[in-house]
């Protein structure tokens, strides 16, 4: 079908804004990805009916739909060449006495402000929070820095409403499927899956263990498996006291062997920037600095300052309680992904191929010297940042734009490394263009084909976002901006 007549047949049927001109098929070819790839339709709908109508459209001329919300994510996740769903439309909120029900196209900035008024806020923060949607969060099980503390989207989902594949709106855990998705699970399937604390690469199989998980498998499926409509989710209360500690290492290396060490005074949060990131933030930095920790402990600030001052191998350059303050040091981590776009020059480029590893904490040492082989190897300079605190470091190889030919070459060989010392290739970005095809390399041909069974059963047809999570192409350079 021609996209004319494809869009002239949408426009009919649904009672919502349908949009193939080139403007806005150009504007949501790209994200934040390295990729680019031209959808056919925009379609914008107003309410869940027209979700349905689009999916049934979509069903019945076996057209990929791919949802999307804030175009924030890092892996090409929302991004297809059929009908493109944006969900931006759906904005309800509606508080509860400690969760609350949020349209998958509510702004994480704007859900906070209506929280904060409340005394309130969800535990999952990407450090892009004001500009990424509730259900992108969702499709990409979200964490961000006090993960640590709060988990991932996947632990803070208590309801996930969705139109399945079929043009139906189902509500999970409290469905029909939720047998039918038991069923198909093997036991103790959990055993061989990475022990990390946070993971978003494939289904998340292992922790479904009875019915009132099921909605869980929503977390992190990025739109394969159905489209989300709203969601019910866990909230916290604001806390009164905040202790930011700052402290400076000489190298990445001695941070990381700390970062166990602080893990067991329980803080909300333990990130890492290095010395591209350190450079632009705006406190007096000792010179030789390759790295520093952001620590934050609620609570038992005194005692804590104690206590981190007797384990830490590194100096301590702020100690910070002072909540505005403590906001804008933040601040300066959150912009960790900015700072390093500033390190490239025209001629270099930075693919998001590597850059969400998670290993076990206490591994975090061999995730470096992995790192520093593949560097050496390949004459790369990298950029590192992240979720030390979990594992979980953002990896950004500078390559110069004339080594395209070699990202798959190293996306591999570290794939190869990370899972070998128990990690998973994404901890919370997703898999979608860049890391679907490694998918299988991941968790191997058994885990992997219960995933297909579970794609199988949402998705029959295959129309919900292909080609993300199980994929039978390699995509992770076939579609890149560079």
């Amino acid at each position: 079908m021609k996209i004319d007549e494809m869009g002239e047949k949408l426009s009919k049927r649904v009672n919502c804004q349908v949009s193939w001109d080139d403007y806005a098929r150009n504007f949501y070819s790209v994200d934040s990805s390295s990729y680019t790839l031209k959808p056919s339709i925009v379609v914008f709908p107003k309410n869940e009916l027209d979700i349905i109508k689009i999916i049934k459209f979509a069903k019945k001329y076996h057209i990929p739909a791919t949802a999307r919300g804030g175009g924030t994510g890092l892996v090409g996740s929302a991004l297809g060449s059929g009908i493109i769903i944006d969900m931006k439309n759906l904005n309800k909120i509606s508080l509860g006495t400690n969760h609350v029900k949020v349209d998958a196209g509510v702004f994480k900035g704007h859900l906070d402000k209506i929280l904060k008024k409340q005394g309130k806020f969800i535990g999952p923060n990407p450090s892009i929070g004001p500009f990424c949607t509730v259900g992108g969060m969702i499709g990409t099980n979200a964490s961000g820095a006090r993960s640590l503390k709060y988990g991932s989207m996947i632990d803070n989902l208590i309801e996930v409403k969705l139109v399945n594949a079929f043009g139906n709106m189902i509500k999970l855990p409290n469905s029909q499927h939720a047998k039918q998705v038991l069923d198909i699970i093997p036991s103790n399937i959990e055993k061989v899956f990475p022990k990390v604390s946070k993971n978003s690469c494939g289904y998340r199989i292992d922790k479904i263990y009875s019915k009132t998980d099921v909605h869980k498998i929503i977390a992190g499926s990025e739109g394969t498996l159905g489209i989300i409509v709203s969601a019910k989710i866990r909230t916290y209360k604001i806390p009164k006291n905040i202790l930011l500690c700052i402290i400076s290492y000489k190298t990445l290396l001695e941070a990381a062997k700390d970062v166990s060490k602080i893990n067991e005074l329980k803080p909300s949060a333990v990130e890492l920037v290095d010395n591209n990131i350190v450079k632009h933030i705006k406190i007096k930095i000792p010179s030789q600095t390759e790295c520093i920790l952001f620590v934050e402990f609620y609570d038992n600030i005194k005692q804590n300052i104690k206590q981190i001052r007797d384990i830490t191998s590194g100096r301590i350059i702020k100690i910070e309680t002072n909540i505005k303050k403590i906001t804008e040091l933040w601040g300066f981590r959150n912009s960790a992904l900015v700072y390093s776009l500033k390190s490239i020059t025209k001629n270099e480029t930075m693919p998001t191929l590597i850059e969400d590893a998670v290993v076990p904490v206490k591994r975090l040492p061999l995730l470096l010297k992995i790192l520093d082989i593949i560097s050496k190897k390949y004459g790369l300079k990298m950029i590192v940042y992240g979720h030390a605190g979990n594992g979980n470091l953002h990896i950004r190889p500078i390559l110069k734009r004339r080594d395209r030919h070699l990202i798959k070459k190293i996306a591999s060989e570290f794939f190869i490394g990370v899972i070998g010392i128990g990690g998973s290739i994404t901890g919370e970005h997703g898999d979608g263009l860049a890391r679907s095809e490694f998918v299988k390399l991941q968790y191997g041909k058994q885990v992997y084909s219960v995933f297909k069974d579970i794609k199988n059963h949402f998705d029959p047809q295959n129309i919900l976002n292909p080609g993300k999570i199980i994929s039978n192409q390699s995509t992770v350079t076939k579609n890149l901006k560079i």
